[in-house]
């Protein structure tokens, strides 16, 4: 299972961000969990300076801007794809 965290202050675009990835996770069925993390330390922990900031299993895929739905179903094909390691 894939951890996604949102990392921002609660602006309304972290807001948005947050919300986007979970309308996807239930359109697309994948088992995930998603976190929104307004703490000022986990900012700081991961380095961010600008937000919102999207954290995939520990490792920044976004920083500074609202995902679109292609980007967030990107994050996600790996784990609706088959493990073959290549034909998909």
């Amino acid at each position: 299972m894939k951890k996604i965290i949102v990392l921002g202050s609660g602006c309304s675009n972290c807001k948005k961000t947050y919300e986007l990835i979970n309308k996807k996770v239930k359109e697309l069925g994948v088992e995930v969990e998603v976190v929104k993390d307004e703490d000022i330390t986990s900012l700081l922990k991961y380095g961010v300076m600008a937000t919102p900031a999207v954290v995939i299993d520990d490792k920044i895929v976004l920083v500074g801007a609202v995902p679109t739905e292609k980007d967030v179903e990107g994050w996600f094909k790996s784990q609706t794809s088959c493990s073959c390691g290549g034909c998909c």
